[in-house]
């Protein structure tokens, strides 16, 4: 079964189809339940999960991810198609543009990043040379093909802390540490998945050139305008994906 995980301006439990229906899942990392909601895309049922919450609440750094796809893998979940909201860096990510990512750097602290905490007899040392799905990947980059929908197939995904922004010192340092785009939700949600089993890959759209690299100021409204362009390109590819893994 595939699941998307959706993120800023991908909130709305309806978002995939109308009559969405709610699942609770209990899981061992949290009191409270995690809501998945199941809607019908292309004829196919596909979980919804928005990882900031309904009405988008959950700041990126306190989401609890582990919670999260441990609920997907109890509901049946064998792959994911993440959705992100990034900060373009290369050139090809000018706001609007949409890239399926190869590579990752994560710069966030603090967070539950593994199941293997200590506090059970698992011990993972996952391989995570190639962070995102190669046959996931593929599928999406072919969707954009078959959609018309232009996307780079490429880019290295720098995850950082939040939910402030990057200074534009910050922006140039994970520039020369090869970041093609920045945002605060792939991590360690991309290396949960895989010590799950999950396949696991991201659509990320970015929404702003990164701070520093544009003279326009970064705010919630411009990015709340981008997201409004691109949501159904994203679609079309959710779609896409969803039907070749039907097959």
């Amino acid at each position: 079964m595939l699941a998307v995980i959706g993120g800023t301006g991908l909130s709305d439990p309806e978002i995939l189809g109308p009559h969405a229906i709610m699942h609770s899942i209990s899981t061992p990392y949290a009191d409270k339940a995690v809501e998945i909601y199941i809607s019908s895309r292309s004829g196919v049922q596909v979980p919804f999960l928005p990882r900031h919450g309904v009405g988008h609440k959950c700041p990126p750094h306190a989401i609890n991810y582990r919670a999260n796809l441990w609920a997907l893998k109890e509901a049946g979940v064998k792959t994911i198609v993440a959705v992100n909201a990034v900060g373009g860096i290369h050139s090809a990510l000018a706001p609007g543009g949409i890239a399926v990512p190869e590579q990752i750097i994560d710069y966030t602290w603090g967070r539950k990043h593994s199941f293997c905490d200590g506090e059970s007899d698992a011990l993972l040392h996952i391989d995570f040379t190639h962070p995102f799905d190669a046959r996931l990947r593929a599928d999406i980059v072919a969707g954009a093909l078959e959609k018309d929908v232009p996307i780079w197939p490429h880019g290295v995904y720098a995850c950082t802390q939040g939910p402030r922004l990057e200074s534009a010192a910050e922006v140039q340092r994970i520039k020369r540490d090869g970041g093609d785009m920045i945002g605060m939700t792939g991590m360690p949600e991309a290396a949960l998945a895989r010590e799950l089993g999950i396949a696991y890959a991201s659509i990320a759209v970015s929404v702003n050139w990164a701070a520093g690299l544009s003279n326009e100021e970064i705010t919630l409204a411009s990015i709340g305008r981008v997201l409004d362009t691109s949501i159904q390109k994203v679609l079309l590819l959710i779609d896409s994906v969803v039907l070749r893994r039907a097959i």
